[in-house]
């Protein structure tokens, strides 16, 4: 049952979330952490989500994202009119290796938390994520690009690695003002993954640690059913005419 449900043909997808998360496996006798990848779509027809895909492997390497996304095309989500993850290096390589041609969203909610790492001094951390939330909170892609550049000269003589990283990252951040400002809110972060992860690790948490990576898959499978189940009949989440719907 959980095998045929995750290798189920799947619906046109207007917009596509994915992330990863890790539960811990024992693995000949070590403990290891398992990556366990996760896709959530909205559904072009109704604009109701749908969890796509889990799969469960020892690490993020491309390889294993590659083969997670080639099994989603496979199964027919078509090209989603964008993508919205975070920045891993293997997802990256892996979403240029098979949907290169669909946009790409950076998950700001990531960016901020990446942009942490670069501020030199405790004091200011809440400054900066202010600032860099005024950027992504613009009303169109001009404003929030000259904000960017207030902010880069800004830091560039206090904090010049701060001012590089935000130079070249924070734009990946800004491809959302090229959809309706409408879709804009719920399309410009993965968290609803990580409110699914949260869920999930509500339940693999009363295990613990699991015996096998496929123990592991077929209970997150088990607790995906469900959740999926309840979306496909529930509300819908983005209208096709851009008009937002509550959860």
């Amino acid at each position: 049952l959980f095998e045929k449900w995750r290798n189920r043909p799947l619906p046109d997808i207007s917009h596509l979330f994915i992330d990863a998360t890790y539960h811990t496996v024992r693995i000949n006798g070590s403990v290891r952490d398992c990556a366990t990848l996760i896709a959530i779509g909205i559904r072009r027809d109704n604009g109701k989500r749908s969890i796509l895909g889990v799969s469960c492997a020892l690490s993020e390497a491309e390889v294993h994202w590659r083969s997670f996304l080639s099994d989603l095309k496979e199964r027919g989500i078509g090209l989603p009119d964008s993508i919205t993850s975070d920045a891993h290096e293997g997802l990256r390589a892996a979403l240029r290796a098979t949907f290169n041609s669909c946009p790409w969203l950076r998950c700001q909610f990531h960016l901020q938390q990446n942009a942490q790492a670069y501020v030199p001094t405790k004091d200011l951390k809440q400054t900066v994520a202010s600032e860099i939330s005024r950027i992504f909170d613009a009303e169109d892609r001009a404003e929030a690009d000259a904000k960017l550049s207030k902010f880069v000269k800004a830091y560039e003589k206090s904090a010049p690695q701060l001012a590089s990283w935000a130079e070249r990252n924070i734009p990946e951040g800004l491809n959302v003002f090229n959809f309706p400002k409408a879709d804009q809110k719920r399309l410009r972060t993965s968290n609803m993954c990580e409110t699914l992860n949260s869920q999930i690790k509500r339940r693999t948490r009363v295990v613990g640690l699991f015996p096998s990576e496929s123990s592991l898959l077929r209970l997150v499978t088990g607790v995906l059913m469900e959740i999926s189940d309840e979306w496909e009949t529930g509300k819908i989440y983005l209208r096709p005419n851009g008009q937002k719907s509550s959860q």
